[in-house]
């Protein structure tokens, strides 16, 4: 079938959640991809910051077929070895002591704020359950991070959220100090705002709200289901800031294409868990966790870090070169290879062009083009990129 007949399928079967666009892709290898009539892109999505290594990295594609031909699932209620295998890497390599597996960012946000509250009821006085989260920011999709998310667009309609959450504006400590009340229990925010706008904070607010945490008792709950798993040019993004954190929640990049998620948390505050207060039935099952696994060794092969930050430094004074020569574009941001053009008017009609152009990029909000490129981008694909982005900006 041609394009134009499995569009059709879809917007006759699926429910229309999406505005999809008029793409039909089948096939991936690296930064590129192919669309069902053969025309190729160089994809700078990677699936929302999903293919972390690319499309179809051999790594990954060996470690799935190896585990298919093993065993694909059994029950949390067994000890599972690539879960095990998984579990332990994400120790050694971060602040963590503990980890939860699931399938998605929006779970792994359930699990650290319920995590969250059972921890201030069992070991901290008072009546505490509310989190503070910021505006601009993005949770998930279920009910309960809806409510965290601090967008009201992505809320609309869903009435009456969950209580129990707090919304203060974004990098203003002042507005988050005066949000503290003795219900509180903890902080949630993502290092760097991803649907907001690809939102960069200073060190300081960063360091500004671990310490306000640690004083006042509170968790630090830090949601890297974007940032996270090297977008930044560190494993955790947490650490391009020299924080600690409580809780951090992982999803996106930890699979390289596999659905998974994932909590991590300190000894300390994980202990609040306990045997059938949180589980997950398909959550850390041997697939998923044997892709986690390969994306791991990956990542942590030395020099693949830092090259992820010298391909970022350079993507972005690049993109800030167009900037100051364009008077269509207000400001070029972002770290590692989570960058963005915030123009002065809407951004779909440049992700279009360069769609035709064959370059995939994505919004964030309706007026910044994002670009969140496979960390094995290469920079002669970062300059057809920028090549392509000289043609069509206003």
């Amino acid at each position: 079938m041609n394009a134009r007949q499995w569009m059709d399928i879809s917007e006759r079967c699926l429910m229309p959640t999406y505005r999809r666009y008029p793409l039909v892709l089948v096939k991936g290898e690296g930064t590129r991809v192919w669309d069902v009539d053969g025309k190729e892109y160089l994809d700078f999505g990677a699936g929302i910051a999903v293919c972390n290594l690319g499309h179809c990295h051999p790594r990954v594609v060996e470690a799935i077929k190896g585990q298919a031909q093993r065993l694909l699932h059994v029950s949390n209620l067994y000890h599972i070895v690539p879960q095990i295998e998984l579990a332990r890497m994400l120790v050694e390599y971060t602040f963590a002591d503990r980890v939860f597996f699931c399938n998605s960012g929006a779970e792994a946000n359930e699990g650290a704020i319920k995590l969250a509250r059972l921890y201030a009821r069992k070991f901290v006085e008072g009546d505490r359950y509310e989190i503070v989260t910021m505006r601009g920011s993005f949770h998930g999709r279920t009910m309960v991070t809806l409510a965290a998310t601090g967008q009201e667009k992505v809320r609309k309609g869903f009435d009456p959220l969950p209580p129990g959450f707090v919304h203060v504006p974004y990098s203003d400590l002042e507005a988050l100090e005066k949000a503290i009340t003795p219900r509180t229990c903890g902080v949630m925010l993502e290092v760097v705002q991803g649907e907001g706008g690809v939102v960069v904070p200073s060190h300081e607010y960063l360091q500004g709200v671990a310490r306000l945490c640690w004083e006042r008792g509170l968790l630090l709950i830090l949601d890297e289901v974007q940032t996270g798993m090297g977008r930044l040019g560190t494993l955790l993004g947490h650490e391009s800031f020299g924080i600690v954190p409580h809780i951090v929640t992982l999803a996106k990049g930890l699979g390289g294409g596999v659905a998974i998620g994932a909590l991590l948390a300190t000894e300390e505050v994980a202990r609040a868990f306990e045997p059938g207060t949180h589980a997950s039935t398909f959550g850390g099952n041997p697939l998923a966790c044997a892709a986690g696994k390969a994306v791991m060794e990956v990542m942590t092969t030395p020099g693949f870090l830092e090259e992820v930050k010298r391909k970022g430094e350079y993507f972005l004074s690049r993109l800030r070169d167009l900037a100051s020569a364009r008077g269509g574009v207000k400001e070029a941001r972002g770290m590692g290879l989570m960058l963005a053009l915030e123009l002065d008017r809407e951004a779909a009609p440049v992700i279009n062009a360069l769609m035709e152009g064959g370059f995939l990029t994505i919004p964030s909000g309706e007026k910044v083009v994002r670009f969140l490129p496979p960390l094995t981008v290469e920079k002669e694909e970062i300059d057809l990129l920028l090549a392509a982005l000289e043609e069509v900006l206003p």
